[in-house]
């Protein structure tokens, strides 16, 4: 395995991460280069790597104790391979290095502490010995470390906020945010011994569904399947105009859909994407926000979606097929979106068919590749026989290995140890970052903080549901400042999903009160609220009118109006809508600037200026913020799959008509007059309706201009000499 493999990951955080790993990266080349503590780091990840597939097969341990050794593995690989501090003194090198080790194993002795103790912390009646005050202390302290090593200050130091908020300063806070405390021993009980906090939820998350996609992307990229994506991507460069961007846009989703990080994936495709669409005649800036947005979408793709439908199916009990299942159109519409935009800019800048001479044929991809496709087709069919992710999970990893052999490179026991490592080394940073943010999580529901701040944002948003979606917008933004994105969705889900679940969840009692639809039993909510208004029940009535009706049922109905009212599938899937929303606004700061790290890596692989290519991205990606109003108002993921194709293909030509009005140009470019239409267009399209006329009318509205636009294009094609192709 070559030394590069070693390095510390980057992640979806903040440009100071490249920082510290940069600072870093000497000390960890050293250390994995060493004969002995090279080695012995390669053990103890494939030792961490069999022991997780062990646990998530035919383990029958208790899940507080898997999760206790999750943390003490991978604390131990994270202050073995990323140094506490920076040095090149030999001397103060090895010092550093005898430190980690010691903290690293301090991590594992606090996992075994657990395991060996547990029982007794139960018999003294959950009353904390000297020892567990100890390991308590020493295990918070050490993943807030570990955490600043992995993701930079931020976590810890809002970690530190909010365990201190629990038991010491919330007491002293007026108002909504007042707490009155809970000791530090209950603190640190519910922080790591309780199971809850960093061995909570979170932590289960991690070592279960996070970690088995991770290591089975590990083992597809090792056996070639990185290499195929980009070859299959590639042998369409030349076929029509502006294909390079389409290469993008296809590369990015397919390699997105295993690798879970946008960085990665912009590292990865962008070296053979971006120089092909420059030599195609497209602006280099132009070239690195395309490969931005598109490895954006990777993390919206299915299966892995960057570990949020793993998370997200924890929080609403949900099936992770079902989420991955409704979560699939939006992706793909997302990456049509970005597609759109390279249509445009090819037709704009002139790009040319390119003859890439290095490029493959269809075919000749498909007959020396078409077996990297059978261990997604494994995936995807254990998931539908009925097995849980997991298992189906470690099935795709076995086919890989068998698949391998269906090529002319199969994977040798070597390979095989190779990817384990990989695999491991690849979650590290994740890892220390979910039982970190297990912390904040434990603190939130605690104290009832979720609750209080949904009521907040539903106050300041005057019950308005696109108010709402917003308010939190900018709060991810502000959050993707400091967080990874992983862990900025989990803090926004935590506060603000119950507020936009309600509201959506009410949008739909208003529309069954507006058609005179109320099922009966919820109707008896209303006899108890408002029995004056009774006779208003039993038939249609105006929007103002419902309004005001519902306003007039108490908090503490609520929920039984929601139940009453509201099928179980119609209330799981508008809890998935407000989560989902959450999740697709936390991926906005990945090409938003000033923190916008996707579109620096881009930029660094285009040579264009950073934050001017940040801008270019943030427009390309403008798909991150129309789709999730589609989630909220409309069936796309919520309706059957009738509605839901119908919400997509209008939908689509919607989003192209609004990329049109701003870009100015469709096949040609457009007046200003003809830029103002296409945004009444779009939305004519986009809006919910319920209306099939009107969808109908935008459709055909912007066919005619499409249309018009072309055989404009074309005779001015035809008056004009094509610009020469730039490199």
């Amino acid at each position: 395995m070559s030394t590069s493999d070693h390095l510390p990951e980057k992640s979806d955080s903040n440009p100071s991460l490249d920082k510290i790993r940069e600072e870093s990266a000497a000390e960890s080349r050293e250390r994995l280069d060493h004969p002995v503590i090279g080695r012995a780091i390669f053990a103890i990840a494939i030792v961490t790597a069999l022991s997780h597939i062990y646990f998530n097969t035919w383990s029958t341990l208790s899940e507080l104790w898997i999760s206790a050794i999750h943390f003490g593995l991978f604390g131990l690989l994270c202050a073995l391979t990323i140094p506490m501090v920076k040095t090149r003194n030999t001397g103060t090198g090895r010092l550093v290095f005898a430190i980690d080790l010691m903290m690293g194993l301090a991590a594992l002795g606090c996992a075994f502490y657990l395991i060996g103790f547990e029982n007794a912390l139960y018999a003294r009646g959950v009353t904390f010995s000297t020892a567990d005050w100890v390991v308590s202390v020493v295990a918070v302290g050490l993943i807030l470390e570990f955490a600043r090593r992995t993701t930079g200050w931020f976590i810890p130091v809002l970690c530190v906020v909010a365990l201190t908020y629990v038991a010491w300063w919330g007491q002293y806070v007026d108002g909504l945010f007042n707490f009155p405390g809970l000791t530090w021993e209950t603190v640190l009980f519910r922080s790591y011994m309780g199971g809850q906090g960093m061995l909570g939820s979170i932590a289960r998350i991690s070592w279960t569904y996070v970690f088995m996609f991770i290591l089975f992307g590990a083992f597809l990229v090792k056996s070639g399947a990185g290499d195929f994506i980009v070859e299959l991507a590639r042998c369409a460069a030349g076929r029509f105009v502006g294909g390079p961007g389409f290469v993008a846009v296809f590369a990015s989703g397919l390699m997105g859909s295993v690798s879970g990080s946008s960085v990665a994936n912009t590292v990865s495709t962008g070296v053979i994407t971006i120089p092909l669409m420059r030599k195609a005649g497209f602006p280099a800036r132009f070239a690195a926000g395309v490969e931005a947005a598109a490895s954006t979408g990777g993390q919206l793709m299915p299966p892995v979606m960057g570990a949020g439908a793993f998370i997200m199916a924890s929080y609403t009990q949900v099936s992770y097929l079902t989420i991955i299942s409704v979560a699939a159109l939006p992706a793909l519409l997302y990456f049509l979106s970005v597609a759109m935009f390279v249509r445009i800019e090819a037709k704009r800048s002139y790009a040319v068919k390119l003859d890439d001479g290095d490029a493959p044929t269809l075919k000749e991809v498909l007959k020396d590749g078409w077996h990297y496709l059978l261990p997604l087709i494994v995936l995807v069919a254990s998931l539908i026989y009925g097995f849980t992710p997991t298992y189906a999970a470690g099935i795709a990893i076995l086919s890989v290995i068998v698949a391998s052999w269906l090529s002319k490179k199969p994977m040798m026991p070597k390979d095989i140890l190779e990817a384990l490592v990989q695999g491991t080394r690849n979650i590290v940073t994740t890892a220390i970052l979910l039982i970190t943010v297990g912390l904040i999580v434990n603190v939130v529901s605690t104290t009832g903080i979720g609750n209080t701040f949904s009521l907040m944002i539903t106050e300041w948003a005057g019950g308005s549901l696109l108010i709402t979606l917003l308010l939190v917008a900018l709060a991810s933004l502000i959050l993707g400042m400091g967080l990874p994105v992983t862990a900025a969705y989990i803090v926004l889900a935590t506060l603000s999903a119950p507020a936009i679940y309600t509201l959506i969840a009410q949008s739909q009692i208003l529309e069954l009160l507006t058609s005179g639809q109320l099922p009966e039993q919820a109707k008896a909510i209303f006899m108890l609220a408002a029995p004056d208004q009774m006779d208003l029940l039993g038939a249609p009535m105006d929007m103002a009118t419902a309004q005001q009706l519902l306003s007039l049922v108490p908090e503490s109905f609520s929920s039984q109006l929601l139940e009453q009212a509201l099928s179980p599938h119609a209330i799981a899937m508008a809890l998935v809508s407000a989560h989902m929303i959450i999740f697709w606004l936390s991926q906005d700061s990945n090409v938003t600037p000033p923190v916008c790290l996707t579109a620096f890596a881009a930029a660094a692989i285009a040579g264009t200026p950073q934050m001017r290519t940040g801008f270019t991205a943030w427009k390309i990606a403008k798909g991150l913020y129309i789709i999730p109003l589609l989630f909220a108002y409309s069936p796309l993921i919520s309706g059957d799959i009738g509605e839901m194709v119908r919400v997509f293909a209008f939908g689509l030509f919607g989003v192209y008509a609004i990329i049109a009005g701003l870009e100015g140009y469709l096949e040609h470019p457009l007046r200003w007059w003809v830029r103002l239409v296409m945004f009444p267009v779009g939305a004519l399209m986009l809006w919910p309706h319920d209306s099939l006329m009107l969808d109908l009318a935008g459709l055909g509205i912007f066919i005619a201009i499409l249309v018009w636009s072309a055989r404009k294009g074309n005779r001015q094609s035809g008056s004009q000499s094509q610009r020469p192709v730039t490199a």
